[in-house]
């Protein structure tokens, strides 16, 4: 039995949590989470990225005596005043709301400038004059940029490559000084590529793989960017919410004001992903292995190679991942499948 599994059994003392981004993907997820724990929880959205239909979800799922644990409050990060009434009382922070898109942060540098480096350093400000015991908050292995050496190590040089990136090393540039200066206890997460229920795939910039689960099961045509040998470290979503959780929770001497890789650990290519998300799919409308992908340029700021090196969270966090990505995306294809619908046969 591991840290989380720990955890997810103890049933006191009850703590309370603010969930930043609450509505989201991540956020969602971490509310379901920490409800199903008998913990109090804070969301904030301001719906930008996220959906009611999430909450929902997570309200069905934890049943109404659980839900009556959860607060939600329509508020903006860019506000500091709406962050201050959020960490009132609040224990312990998992701060999850951003624009997470690289694409989208070059075509528009200054929103995501604004949203993630000025909504961050409100968060901060509210946690530390609210005396929050732990601040966790998401950052991003975009921070690294283009390693030569792999896997990535967290002792690694940093390089952003897009204002998404830059702006999540400024978030941990932050942290770090909050840390020293104010003593606000923080603890960053440098999270690898997502997948998992919930995930939007209409985004203009959606993940790839609920963006390829969504056109092979309308039968649309699928790209791959590049020559498709680019690698990347996918992780489901149930591994975020346990090292967020661990994070929260750690009293291990060395873990706090730190920044860990939270990741698979395993290097798949975006060739051997298609090969992977089709086979899983055709399970369920078997028309989809006639679908062959298309290549196209590779998009400005995507890396070439990417995979971590996890040994600093599984070591100080009790971090462990829980599944291998083809299980992973069984799991997922199957949320899919049920949301979207499409023929079969």
């Amino acid at each position: 039995m591991n840290a989380y599994d720990s955890l997810t059994l103890a049933s006191s003392p009850a703590k309370r949590w603010l969930v930043t981004g609450a509505a989201g993907f991540i956020g969602s997820h971490l509310v379901e989470s920490l409800l199903r724990n008998g913990q109090q929880v804070i969301g904030i959205d301001n719906f930008s990225g996220g959906f009611q239909r999430n909450l929902d979800e997570v309200q069905r799922l934890v049943g109404p005596d659980r839900w009556q644990a959860f607060s939600f409050s329509l508020a903006d990060i860019e506000d500091v005043e709406d962050c201050r009434r959020a960490c009132d009382g609040v224990d312990i922070v998992l701060h999850q709301a951003a624009l997470c898109s690289v694409p989208a942060s070059i075509e528009d540098p200054l929103r995501t400038h604004s949203t993630n480096v000025g909504g961050f350093m409100n968060m901060l400000i509210a946690a530390r004059d609210a005396r929050v015991k732990r601040f966790v908050y998401a950052t991003s292995s975009a921070v690294y940029g283009e390693q030569v050496s792999l896997p990535i190590s967290e002792g690694a040089s940093v390089l952003p490559g897009s204002p998404y990136a830059a702006s999540k090393l400024i978030n941990e540039i932050y942290a770090g000084m909050f840390t020293r200066v104010f003593g606000l206890d923080c603890i960053g997460l440098r999270y690898f590529n997502v997948f998992g229920s919930r995930q939007d795939p209409a985004n203009a910039y959606a993940a790839v793989i609920p963006k390829w689960i969504t056109q092979m099961i309308r039968s649309e045509l699928v790209y791959i960017h590049g020559d498709g040998q680019n690698t990347r470290d996918f992780c489901l979503v149930e591994e975020i919410v346990q090292a967020n959780l661990l994070a929260g929770t750690s009293t291990r001497l060395g873990a706090q004001n730190q920044v860990f890789n939270i990741a698979g650990g395993e290097a798949t290519s975006l060739n051997e992903l298609f090969q992977l998300v089709r086979a899983g799919l055709a399970a369920h409308f078997p028309y989809v292995l006639a679908c062959e992908p298309l290549h196209d340029a590779n998009r400005l700021g995507d890396i070439r190679h990417s995979v971590a090196d996890i040994s600093k969270a599984k070591r100080l966090l009790d971090y462990r991942p829980l599944d291998k990505l083809a299980n992973g995306l069984t799991e997922a294809i199957a949320w899919y499948a049920l949301q979207l619908g499409g023929r079969s046969g």
